[in-house]
């Protein structure tokens, strides 16, 4: 690996899944608790207590994105947790669906990724996974290589699963960049020598993202000679 790796233009980008392909995850959990009545501070005393950078390891997230526990298994945890306004139980059944319903995607980043296939840039999902259903009609065709926590039993920022997909793509860290709206996850990749990007806004990060691949995704990709735009090649390792 030579020492000017970092300053050429990187050769793939990693995205995160939600927040950063998606609606902003705080905006869907706002809603649920809205909806139903939850109390902010029952919820984000056990999100604080179980994700926090302070958390021990093996709390009930860090199993749930590891694939340790069921998502039943945790949305019974999580509602012993949680009291609604009037001081009533949130039910457990369906939790985590409730919880993220109104997660959607979100079509500028997905036109990014598009434009970075489109342009020859590697692209890779690693996600931690809270044991929620992925729209893979929709992200099908989108990444080389995909990486779910629960599935390989690592999660995020556990630098082992960074090398992983560092490992598919069989490219060093200098030369990926890595999308991210967690800052403990974007700490590690950097740690690793991976180029990383905090993700807070898509227009932001798609300015970065040109600038750290020295690719003009801002830009329409030029036509196919059959009149169509060049289609992204389908991804081995995507579900």
């Amino acid at each position: 690996m030579g020492s000017g790796d970092a300053t050429r233009p990187a050769r793939a980008v990693v995205f995160d899944y939600g927040g950063v392909l998606t609606t902003p995850s705080r905006v869907a959990l706002r809603g649920w608790m809205e909806q139903e009545g939850v109390l902010p501070e029952t919820f984000s005393a056990a999100l604080k207590e179980w994700l926090s950078r302070s958390a021990p390891p093996g709390t009930p997230i860090h199993r749930l994105e590891t694939g340790e526990i069921s998502a039943e298994e945790f949305n019974r945890t999580l509602a012993q947790r949680l009291r609604t306004r009037d001081g009533g139980p949130v039910a457990p059944e369906g939790l985590l669906q409730r919880m993220f319903a109104r997660l959607d995607s979100e079509p500028a980043m997905l036109d990014l990724v598009r434009a970075l296939r489109q342009r020859g840039v590697r692209t890779a999902l690693l996600s931690n996974s809270w044991g929620n259903e992925y729209p893979w009609d929709v992200l099908d065709g989108l990444f080389e290589v995909t990486v779910v926590s629960a599935d390989v039993r690592l999660r995020k920022p556990d630098p082992r699963i960074y090398r992983l997909v560092l490992d598919r793509l069989g490219l060093p860290a200098e030369q990926v960049v890595f999308v991210d709206d967690g800052a403990p996850n974007v700490d590690a990749a950097e740690q690793l020598g991976m180029r990383a990007v905090l993700h807070t806004d898509p227009a932001d990060t798609r300015a970065r993202i040109a600038e750290l691949t020295a690719t003009p995704v801002d830009v329409e990709p030029p036509i196919a000679p059959d009149g169509a735009a060049g289609a992204a090649p389908r991804g081995k390792e995507t579900r």
